[in-house]
């Protein structure tokens, strides 16, 4: 029985955001919530400024000399960040390389069907890798192996455009081409 396994995707460094107390250089650079530059002060004055107005202190770019704060509440900038940052992963387009398998005796009408697949993979903006198992006797006719996998990549190119990312080599008992849409 085989037990289907999650791959580890690390978990993205959040970046600290540094607000109110958490502040601690001697001067900073402020804007208001309307996003006027009050000026530079010293960082209890600018604390001070935002209890008055009853909003927080945020650091929004700490490599500046001095350091950019700006008068916000912490709650509405986080929810903005985060917002930002599942719109970034949104539009994030992560390619994946789906497999087309042959073989040495494929038929002309099962090479059309996997040429159609590899055309569909390509659409969505997918690699293919194009591989054949050689079992048995089939390991002594490597050649042919190779004249069945260049065919298909030619077949393939000859209806849409592609790149090939890794020529046809063999690997133990296969041989593995991997392509990708020009």
């Amino acid at each position: 029985m085989r037990i289907a396994r999650k791959r580890f995707k690390p978990e993205p460094v959040k970046i600290k955001v540094r607000f109110n107390d958490m502040i601690r250089v001697p001067e900073v650079r402020v804007i208001d919530e309307n996003g006027e530059h009050v000026g530079v002060m010293r960082t209890e004055e600018a604390l001070r400024l935002a209890k008055e107005r009853e909003l927080d202190l945020i650091e929004i770019n700490p490599e500046a000399d001095p350091p950019v704060v700006k008068i916000l509440e912490y709650g509405q900038f986080k929810y903005q960040k985060d917002k930002e940052e599942r719109l970034q992963k949104k539009k994030q387009k992560e390619t994946e390389v789906k497999g087309v398998r042959l073989s040495l005796r494929i038929g002309e009408h099962d090479k059309t069907l996997r040429l159609n697949q590899a055309k569909g993979f390509f659409e969505d903006g997918n690699k293919v890798k194009v591989e054949i198992i050689l079992r048995g006797r089939e390991r002594q006719f490597v050649e042919n192996a190779f004249k069945v996998v260049k065919g298909f990549i030619e077949e393939l190119h000859k209806q849409s455009p592609l790149r090939v990312e890794q020529a046809p080599t063999k690997q133990e008992n296969k041989i593995i081409a991997l392509l990708a849409k020009a």
